[in-house]
């Protein structure tokens, strides 16, 4: 009886963290699709690899959610993981879940690609904006768009590697550029990269009237995309904590396998009420 008992707490309890946890979601593109961007800092290899672990750790996260994901995007590392990636989470509320993971997350470990087993401080950023819908107006000129084709370097099928079915638009005036080779068309994946585009602009567009109408202070969130966010700690103790609410979690393998919903439910509370928030991480120069 003990043990059912046990099971059915645990389990109302994840329920009722996951009621609070949509009480917080309340913001006009909360309800919205998410388009995540990858990419890996300086450090090679170690970096690139440490962008594919959080591609997987996000894939995770979105499997346990019930989420539909697509790669939109992926260029490999030349010897492992990956230069970039782009992915979209459809879902409920997938970008009000995922705004908060926008920043710099640091990785901190022994290198398995250092001979020495030394330890080493890796950098990856991660970029999330909302997949904007046809009702929401952007207004894009054909003469402002460069479209380029490319053959897709991914697997698929027999168009894969042999025509131009991948696409890339710069749109001039920003010189903001996105590209998808996710589908085996042309034409469906020059309409989803426009997506991507509008999504884009959208996103500067926001963030110009913020620049205009807020002025940042202490007591502000600040998820900028040069912020370092939080960090993930494997050697010589094991530990990721959010810089920006304190908020940590001891089971490295549990989080990096997806379950990221604390860290997402902390940051939505933070944010919610407003509290003091500090973005800069610890002074650990001896890790680095």
């Amino acid at each position: 009886m003990l043990k059912e008992l046990d099971k059915e707490l645990t389990a109302a309890d994840a329920y009722i963290s996951e009621l609070e946890t949509k009480t917080l979601l309340s913001g006009e593109t909360d309800h919205l699709n998410a388009i995540m961007t990858i990419k890996p800092g300086a450090g090679g290899t170690e970096s690139q690899d440490w962008a594919s672990i959080l591609l997987r750790m996000y894939l995770r996260w979105a499997e346990r959610k019930g989420m539909a994901t697509e790669l939109l995007d992926e260029t490999p590392g030349e010897e492992a993981g990956i230069k970039s990636a782009t992915v979209q989470f459809s879902g409920e509320n997938a970008y009000g879940l995922l705004a908060g993971e926008t920043g710099v997350h640091r990785l901190v470990r022994i290198s398995p690609f250092d001979q020495a087993a030394r330890r080493h401080t890796s950098f990856a950023s991660v970029f999330v904006i909302p997949e904007i819908d046809d009702r929401i107006e952007i207004n894009i000129r054909p003469e402002d768009l460069r479209v380029d084709t490319f053959r897709s370097g991914g697997k698929g099928g027999q168009n894969v590697n042999k025509v131009e079915t991948a696409v890339r638009i710069t749109h001039l005036p920003t010189n903001i550029v996105v590209a998808c080779q996710a589908q085996r068309s042309q034409g469906k994946n020059r309409e989803m990269a426009m997506k991507m585009l509008r999504s884009r602009l959208y996103d500067e567009e926001v963030k110009k009237r913020q620049a205009h109408t807020d002025k940042l202070d202490e007591s502000k969130l600040d998820i900028s995309f040069g912020s370092q966010i939080r960090s993930y700690v494997m050697q010589p103790y094991r530990l990721i904590k959010d810089h920006r609410t304190k908020f940590e979690v001891g089971d490295v393998d549990r989080v990096m396998d997806g379950d990221l919903d604390p860290f997402i439910r902390s940051y939505l509370m933070a944010k919610k009420t407003k509290g003091k928030l500090d973005v800069q991480p610890e002074d650990d120069a001896d890790l680095e």
